[in-house]
C-alpha cells in the first residue's frame, strides 16, 4: 500500500523543482532574447510548464514580462492548463484517492 503522505511530498517536490527549474529558464531566455543572443526552444519553455512547471512559468512570465503579448497566446494558455492539471493532481491525491 502507498502511503498518502509520502506520494504527496515526492510529488509537491516535483513540482516545486519543476517549476524552480522553469522559472528560471523564464529569466534566462529573457536576458538572452534582450542581449540578442542563443534563446531557449520555445518548444522547452511550453513542456516544462506542461510537465509540472507552470507555477514557476506562470510566475516568470509575469514577473519578466516574457511571452505575454498577444503573438504568444498559447503560453498563456500552457501555462493556465499545467496548473489546472496539477492542481487537480494534488486535490485527488490529498482527499480524494484511497490508498
Amino acid at each position: 500500500m502507498i502511503d498518502k503522505t509520502l506520494l504527496l511530498i515526492i510529488y509537491g517536490a516535483y513540482l516545486i523543482l519543476l517549476s524552480l527549474i522553469t522559472f528560471f529558464m523564464y529569466g534566462l531566455d529573457k536576458r538572452k532574447a534582450k542581449k540578442g543572443k542563443w534563446r531557449v526552444p520555445e518548444k522547452l519553455l511550453l513542456l516544462l510548464s506542461f510537465i509540472g512547471g507552470a507555477y514557476g512559468g506562470f510566475i516568470g512570465m509575469k514577473l519578466f514580462r516574457h511571452k505575454t503579448t498577444g503573438e504568444h497566446w498559447y503560453f498563456t494558455a500552457v501555462n493556465i492548463l499545467g496548473l489546472i492539471i496539477h492542481t487537480t493532481l494534488l486535490i485527488l491525491i490529498g482527499f480524494v484517492f484511497k490508498f
